[in-house]
């Protein structure tokens, strides 16, 4: 009997330079490697963050900072869109 090897689908997350940009002036930028990824903001504070795979080519990810501030939000292949507690959207790519 032949036997056929099935690949598994992809489940890594992309690594890369992160780039967000917000309302205003606002930008958050940083470099990531698979699901461990660090952003700093405009004025220098220092968010850590992971990247999880949710399925087909969705990617949940979910930022927090010193002072247990939260960004969250999801890509879906084309770009990526975060949102903070307070409403505020940031969005943006992987180079």
């Amino acid at each position: 009997m032949i036997y056929r090897r099935r690949r598994l689908r992809s489940t890594s997350v992309p690594s890369g330079f992160y780039r967000f940009e917000g309302s205003g002036d606002r930008m958050i930028f940083g470099a990531g490697d698979s699901d461990m990824i660090r952003l700093r903001d405009e004025s220098g504070k220092e968010w850590r963050g992971s990247a999880e795979c949710t399925g087909g080519s969705t990617i949940r990810y979910i930022f927090r900072d010193s002072n247990g501030n939260i960004l969250s939000g999801i890509s879906d292949g084309d770009g990526i869109l975060l949102r903070d507690e307070h409403g505020n959207v940031w969005r943006g790519f992987i180079d």
